[in-house]
């Protein structure tokens, strides 16, 4: 076996597993902050030269109050979580860019672009800030260094079918190799939706610390299926949950984020941001 891939496939059965905060759920990161932050950094100043920045400046005054808001309260819970390195790597940036695409990103590190073509379906401040808590969502929970890591786990998984069916005739391996590569890339949509479902909980949570009103965020996803009808991808196929089922996971995680987020707040009073 190659000695890279015996070191890498050694990290990943002896590593140690950690927790999301708040959600609780488990989870295998070999990627740390300081690999990642600085490449992370640099790819978004790339962006915005290569991007227009909106020129309007009501609409970006807006999209930057609202992440201020949403960013503070996630760093008070960091802070009062002893995560205070953490809360300290995180350089903070808003910026609304001219592009009909209907989106929004998180880099790594706290480095947010909105699209104005996701402005509509925003419609208020509210909804805004339910997307701008989803996707800061992601980079609190580390899902991008989450999905670099399985994905070694995926190289590591076909290397090891390949070894394992070295003596089959050719027909057979290449059966063996098809059947892991379909199944490892649905196993990889439905990790990428645990993703979306976790950041959907837990920007909620992190909205309803800064102040807005956590029913918004179902009702983003509402005009969202309204918009989509019937070209929705299925579920199954998709690296998003369905509109449905986002829909409904917002409206019953509701009351368990409106605890949480009075929970958190007055746990982080007396935790000033940095």
């Amino acid at each position: 076996m190659n000695k890279n891939l015996f070191l890498l496939l050694t990290l990943f059965l002896f590593s140690e597993c950690s927790t999301v905060p708040i959600t609780g759920r488990s989870r295998v990161n070999l990627v740390s902050d300081a690999q990642v932050l600085p490449a992370s950094f640099s790819q978004y100043q790339g962006f915005l030269k290569e991007n227009k920045v909106s020129n309007n400046t009501v609409m970006t005054k807006q999209i930057k109050d609202v992440g201020q808001k949403v960013s503070m309260a996630v760093d008070r819970f960091m802070r009062a979580n002893n995560m205070i390195a953490e809360a300290n790597s995180y350089q903070w940036e808003f910026n609304l860019v001219e592009d009909k695409t209907v989106n929004a990103w998180c880099l790594l590190g706290g480095k947010v672009v909105f699209y104005t073509g996701i402005l509509p379906f925003c419609e208020n401040e509210n909804g805004i800030a339910a997307v701008m808590g989803h996707e800061v969502a992601h980079a609190f929970a580390k899902h991008g260094q989450e999905r670099m890591t399985s994905t070694y786990g995926q190289q590591i998984g076909a290397v090891l079918v390949a070894l394992a069916s070295s003596k089959d005739d050719p027909k057979k391996q290449a059966i063996w190799n098809s059947a892991y590569g379909i199944s490892s890339q649905v196993g990889m949509l439905s990790f990428s939706r645990t993703h979306e479902t976790e950041a959907d909980k837990l920007g909620l949570v992190f909205m309803l610390m800064a102040g807005y009103q956590g029913a918004e965020a179902a009702e983003v996803w509402v005009r969202m299926s309204k918009q989509e009808g019937a070209n929705a991808t299925p579920e199954f196929l998709s690296t998003h949950p369905s509109n449905e089922t986002r829909i409904q996971t917002l409206k019953n995680y509701l009351p368990t984020a409106k605890v949480l987020a009075e929970k958190y707040n007055a746990q982080a009073k007396g935790f000033s941001n940095k």
